[in-house]
């Protein structure tokens, strides 16, 4: 189903070791509105989209995801080699390093680890989009903030590459929610569909 090429999607090579920004770049792997969970959720919401073209967007972006988790793997390793205890400690890298030594673990900038329960999947293509459109700008709002603090630029050149493509699958969930609401069978404002609720909307009898 895949075509694996066995380099990062954009390149991450980053001079100078940074344990406190590792820190905080890490939420984009297992936070609230990280990597992981962009495509936990997008590759399990596909199997439910009534449509091809939604279907096909969401196995696209939840891949894509699948190689950003590469990269922001990449950029917490390399802003963590080789570091001596002094650098650890006076990082505040030391909690994490106690558990996880330098190893990539998926969690929150606040130490809370990866959790699906801050994503769903409903079966219901309107929801789930919408849904997935907030999640982009979402983790697009988290790389602002990341670059607000980030002032090494080979960190900040990957973040701003990442960036980028969360504006990008924005509009693209956008083009898959357009393709659903032009297929309904009741033109209405809040976008409900009969055909969809068919078990929860006929008459008891």
């Amino acid at each position: 189903m895949w075509d694996y090429h066995k380099k990062l999607m954009y390149p991450v090579r980053i001079a100078k070791p940074d344990p406190a920004m590792a820190k905080l770049i890490m939420t984009q792997l297992g936070g609230p509105d990280g990597e992981l969970g962009a495509a936990t959720r997008y590759l399990s919401q596909r199997f439910a989209q009534p449509y091809a073209q939604g279907k096909a967007i969401l196995t696209d972006i939840g891949t894509e995801e699948l190689a950003h988790t590469e990269m922001i793997g990449a950029i917490v390793y390399q802003l963590t080699r080789c570091l001596t205890p002094e650098q650890i400690k006076k990082s505040g890298f030391d909690a994490y390093f106690v558990d996880h030594t330098t190893g990539i673990y998926p969690q929150s900038a606040g130490g809370v680890p990866f959790s699906a329960e801050s994503l769903q999947s409903t079966g219901d293509a309107i929801a789930d989009l919408f849904e997935d459109m907030a999640a982009e700008q979402k983790a697009r709002l988290s790389y602002d903030n990341l670059l607000r603090l980030i002032d090494d630029p080979d960190v900040r050149d990957p973040i701003k590459f990442l960036r980028e493509r969360e504006i990008v699958h924005f509009q693209r969930f956008g083009e898959a929610l357009r393709d659903v609401q032009e297929n309904l069978d009741s033109k209405n404002y809040y976008a409900y569909n009969p055909s969809f609720d068919t078990c929860c909307t006929k008459k008891k009898t």
